[in-house]
């Protein structure tokens, strides 16, 4: 496989994606008991943390495209044998999100009421309330987040995934403990669910922070002065970070878009689609876990000089997406009248819901090629591309589409997903042309 020795054996594919998969699937079911634990609260406390968590998941998800810049610069100098320049790189990925995330986090500490009364203005006193004091707490906790993650793509960069999986394992028990033992044990309200949040991340970001500084760790920050701002690796981490954060931020922006597209069909539909869309969530847990590990061996196979071993992993990562996807999309094929009866929807939503999931494990035969390539592209230096073409095809084909079936042919909720599937076809069909292109 290229002109040296394979850069990851079978045994390594497998030591750093699994701990990846792991950490998706624990992400998705520890949600799931958070949501259940705040539902005990009252109606009022779920809807507060509810429009909080829609402001935090579009903070998170830039943060991540940040850390995944990180990773790939960190993997790239690993790649090449430079490990003095990929402990510096880890040491400005850390202080470039934590200062992010700190002004974020005071401005919001500050002037976080007008912005939930902008966004949410017309919901009850009650609910305001509840939402207000839950993001106290939560944007206290952007700070910890970005160190926890920055410290967890420096580890991954490296290809040690075991560490952050045991971390992010730790922070979320934590936090659940923390939350029954306010929630049930001491009849607090919101506040029961906030505290323990802020004080899980607390504590991960110190363990993680303890675990880098090893002595034994090759990528330990050893001085203030690799975290001292170094315009070439600035711009290495940002030329990925920031067409990943817009690309990230009007695809969450589409998603919106559609979900009050839905609302204009009706409860059944609107129910309907809500399940569907969280039972989907499953079918992408594979996936996403491979585009992570993507990122850190195409980044390591380019800063080994390595490019046709870049896109030989490429195809054998997506090839284990079609694997993985198989018996999980089977799973939810055979077994959806059961998966949606666990949510208590009417007969008209639950018919909605079935076809909805039927639909969309049939199509994630287009799902492992179309999502898996744009991580090729990012570490490869062409984040740009990768994110002109998700903008062009979500907001011609996905909403273009999906309106015009909607309000132009009256189609039902299940065309606002064959819209998304003709996205993904056309994602399809640019990302393998620019990948065969590659040299």
């Amino acid at each position: 496989m290229g002109g040296k020795d394979r850069l990851f054996s079978g045994k390594q594919l497998a030591q750093l994606i699994w701990p990846l998969a792991v950490e998706q699937l624990l992400s998705v079911l520890i949600g799931m008991v958070d949501v259940l634990m705040v539902a005990c609260i009252g109606e009022a406390a779920v809807s507060g943390v509810s429009l909080v968590d829609s402001v935090n998941f579009l903070v998170l998800q830039v943060l991540f495209a940040m850390t995944a810049g990180g990773t790939v610069v960190c993997s790239k100098y690993i790649g090449g044998g430079k490990t003095v320049s990929a402990k510096k790189s880890g040491g400005q990925l850390l202080s470039v999100t934590t200062f992010a995330m700190l002004l974020l986090s005071l401005l919001l500490l500050f002037g976080g009421k007008p912005v939930l009364g902008l966004l949410f203005g017309t919901v009850t006193p009650e609910v305001m309330e509840n939402a207000e004091i839950y993001m106290r707490f939560t944007v206290a906790s952007f700070p910890f987040l970005a160190i926890y993650h920055s410290a967890a793509s420096i580890f991954r960069a490296e290809g040690n995934t075991r560490l952050s999986m045991l971390v992010s394992l730790g922070m979320n028990l934590l936090n659940i403990a923390g939350n029954a033992i306010c929630i049930f044990g001491l009849g607090m309200g919101v506040e029961g669910v906030a505290i323990p949040t802020l004080l899980s991340r607390a504590v991960g970001a110190a363990a993680i922070c303890l675990f880098l500084q090893a002595p034994d760790n090759s990528l330990r920050i050893d001085s203030f002065g690799q975290c001292r701002p170094d315009g070439k690796i600035l711009r290495q981490i940002l030329s990925i970070g920031i067409p990943g954060s817009v690309e990230s931020g009007l695809f969450n922006l589409g998603k919106v878009m559609l979900q009050s597209l839905v609302s204009t069909l009706g409860t059944a539909s609107i129910a309907a689609y809500a399940v569907a869309s969280n039972l989907a969530t499953y079918l992408y847990l594979p996936g996403n876990a491979l585009g992570a590990a993507l990122m850190i061996v195409v980044g390591r196979c380019n800063g080994a000089n390595e490019p046709a071993q870049a896109k030989r992993y490429t195809k054998l990562l997506i090839l284990l997406n079609y694997a993985s996807l198989l018996p999980i999309c089977a799973v939810m094929i055979f077994g959806r009248s059961t998966w949606v009866g666990l949510y208590n929807l009417s007969s008209q939503s639950a018919s909605f819901a079935e076809g909805l999931i039927l639909a969309h494990s049939l199509a994630m035969i287009i799902w492992p090629v179309a999502f898996l390539l744009p991580y090729y592209f990012r570490a490869s230096g062409k984040a740009v591309f990768s994110m002109v073409v998700a903008i062009g095809t979500m907001l011609v084909f996905r909403i273009g589409c999906a309106y015009a079936f909607v309000d132009l042919m009256g189609k039902d909720v299940l065309w606002v997903w064959y819209a998304m599937f003709i996205d993904w076809f056309f994602r399809l069909l640019v990302f393998v042309a620019a990948f065969r292109k590659m040299k």
